[in-house]
């Protein structure tokens, strides 16, 4: 019989990450915020396919698009297509070392930021300039760390010892 795994403390996760894209920061820092909750949505799709896809993935983005007031539906599509491209691969993926792992961080961050740019040009609205691509890179680089955090969260839920190291 298989065990039953407790998704919990992987909701309050998500609630965290959400909370942290909304927390108000200084404008010089507002730049370079990592977008968690994306990273967070690849995560979880990579290491748990079966339980966190695209209705997860099309949740966090309209939640995203809710409170940060942008066009309905942005956040919901650019996710539900990073998430789709990490479960296409995630076998792939999740085997990769660190290093790559992080270089395909870096791609899925930037088809996200591609697809929001190009959203927002369809519907008219001012571009992010350089701020978009900032939180790549910075989401880019706070990558190993929030892996180390999430591994950690889905080795005290699964009860198993660490993948990462």
């Amino acid at each position: 019989m298989a065990r039953q795994v407790r998704s919990w403390p992987v909701v309050v996760a998500f609630i965290a990450a959400i909370a942290l894209e909304v927390l108000p920061l200084p404008d010089f820092l507002q730049p370079i915020r990592p977008p968690l909750a994306v990273m967070v949505l690849i995560y979880w799709a990579m290491m748990w396919p079966e339980r966190f896809g695209l209705i997860t993935a099309f949740t966090v983005g309209i939640c995203l698009d809710i409170l940060h007031g942008q066009l309905l539906g942005q956040n919901a599509f650019t996710l539900c297509v990073v998430t789709y491209l990490t479960l296409r691969f995630h076998l792939q993926i999740r085997i990769f070392p660190l290093w790559q792992l992080t270089v395909t961080i870096f791609a899925l961050l930037t088809v996200n930021a591609f697809l929001e740019l190009i959203i927002e040009g369809i519907a008219g609205l001012p571009s992010a300039g350089l701020a978009r691509w900032s939180r790549v890179l910075s989401g880019t680089l706070f990558w190993p760390l929030l892996l180390g955090v999430m591994d950690r969260l889905r080795m005290q839920v699964e009860h198993r010892e660490s993948t990462f190291t």
